[in-house]
């Protein structure tokens, strides 16, 4: 997988990492022009923020709502300490005010931003393996080194794909998370995804339940409009979400083909999410 490394430094004062976002900032601001500008990224005076690839964390700060803390807590606590941050003091609203050290050198391996002019990166700590600036082929030896997969083999995050990301580096990334399912690590006791949960109010996907982010997304979204849950499918179908389902190669258009509604208001997804992988967007 060919991708631009970058080096420079994390820094978080004033701003709001969670377990997949951390702010990053070049050492050479010139370097997020060689990005293709097809999947441009916003960079201010050289620092963009990140979302980690291939990995997707408990929300806890999305519209004004959060899911159950303790796991987006942990996932956050996780990466910042894996980059090498001692402490990290944070406001009643997530934002940090104060960390130690103020910032620790790394670098990212990204081809781009997402639809919100992220930089979609593996991220790593530390000397870069080659020079900034370089494309860069990204191995399984080199995603092993990346606190992409370190979240992942600990049961923090949920592997969830799009098409940015290669074949060999999913199957990874799919194996250290199955892994972990099946040690019982992490959020994985606690996942109701495709086993189902009864949604009664807001607060069932914000205090009660853990279920994959993008689904929390999408509930949140809805359940805003004061509507049944029993038209949530076809709340889903208007979204118009692009995937495929890995062990069958179907192209789907919208997650109602993946997500069922039974007794008005149990709500599941069809398939782990692992087996599907989305178009960017």
């Amino acid at each position: 997988m060919p991708v631009l490394l970058i080096q420079g430094k994390f820094r978080l004062k004033d701003t709001e990492p969670d377990g997949d976002t951390v702010h990053f900032v070049a050492d050479d601001p010139d370097d997020w022009k060689l990005l293709s500008d097809a999947r441009p990224v916003h960079a201010t005076g050289g620092e963009a923020a990140l979302r980690l690839e291939g990995v997707d964390a408990l929300e806890t700060h999305y519209g004004g709502e959060r899911q159950p803390l303790r796991f987006g807590h942990a996932a956050a606590t996780e990466l910042l300490t894996w980059l090498g941050f001692n402490t990290v003091q944070r406001d009643s609203q997530e934002k940090v005010t104060a960390s130690t050290p103020e910032t620790m050198p790394g670098y990212i391996l990204t081809g781009g931003g997402d639809i919100h002019n992220r930089a979609v990166a593996l991220v790593g700590r530390g000397g870069p393996p080659a020079a900034s600036g370089t494309a860069v082929m990204v191995d399984v030896p080199l995603l092993r080194q990346t606190a992409n997969h370190h979240l992942a083999s600990l049961g923090l995050v949920y592997p969830t794909f799009y098409t940015t990301l290669f074949r060999d580096l999913r199957e990874e990334l799919t194996k250290v998370a199955q892994d972990a399912r099946t040690a019982g690590q992490g959020l994985w006791p606690q996942d109701v995804t495709t086993s189902g949960f009864k949604v009664t109010s807001l607060s069932t996907i914000t205090d009660d339940v853990v279920i994959l982010p993008k689904l929390f997304r999408r509930l949140v979204d809805y359940l805003e409009l004061g509507m049944s849950v029993s038209c949530f499918p076809a709340y889903l179908a208007g979204k118009g979400d692009t995937l495929t389902v890995l062990s069958t190669g179907e192209r789907l258009v919208g997650l109602h083909h993946v997500v069922t509604v039974t007794n008005s208001h149990s709500v599941r997804m069809t398939h782990p999410v692992e087996d599907l992988l989305f178009d960017e967007g």
